[in-house]
């Protein structure tokens, strides 16, 4: 049983979810639409975990690139790299060993936040 849900705001809710099923591999578990079609809110997962979003303005400042909001298990770190590249995400973090095991890679969503993405499971 999941207990922790990190809670995204996107001035495009409809956009992001476009983009985080492209770029990132998400997958759309529910999805809320008002009466104006809008995204109201949604439920996003990837490997059995989910990530909830809804409108909101983005960030005042852009997060530093070291500024993780998310972070997501993956088995393959560089497949899942070349496909957020190609899908026109920004790589701020190319994909790199860790000193505990861990490939890793960090990526901005479309509103600039970042995601790491790694081989870690903790």
């Amino acid at each position: 049983m999941r207990s922790i849900y990190p809670v995204l705001r996107y001035p495009d809710p409809r956009a992001a979810v476009d983009f985080l099923r492209s770029a990132f591999d998400l997958t759309v578990h529910e999805l809320h639409e008002g009466p104006d079609g809008e995204v109201r809110h949604a439920e996003l997962g990837y490997g059995g975990s989910l990530v909830m979003l809804g409108p909101g303005p983005a960030p005042a400042t852009r997060p530093a690139d070291d500024d993780y909001r998310v972070y997501v298990a993956v088995d393959d770190v560089d497949a899942h790299h070349e496909r957020a590249r190609a899908a026109g995400a920004e790589i701020v973090r190319s994909p790199f060993d860790t000193d505990y095991g861990s490939r890793d890679y960090a990526a901005r969503d479309l509103a600039g936040l970042v995601w790491s993405f790694g081989t870690y499971r903790p």
